[in-house]
């Protein structure tokens, strides 16, 4: 079996509606530049109030992907 080397790299979704589409939102878009992804840790949740009220809801992950030869 060939040896393998990943990297990681920290992104920040934010939704209006919950920390899961926070986290769905912040994988999309990091796949739209990143190839390979393999797996991605929350490692940090948030909200932003305003006005006494939840504005957003952001997740903080940890994506790895595979590096290319």
């Amino acid at each position: 079996m060939p040896e393998s080397v990943y990297k990681i790299v920290e992104v920040v979704g934010s939704s209006p509606t919950s920390w899961e589409a926070a986290a769905s939102a912040a994988v999309k878009r990091a796949s739209s530049s990143l190839r390979d992804l393999r797996v991605a840790e929350v490692v940090q949740q948030d909200i932003v109030i305003e006005k006494g009220k939840i504005s957003a809801y952001r997740a903080k992950l940890k994506l790895s992907f595979k590096m290319e030869d």
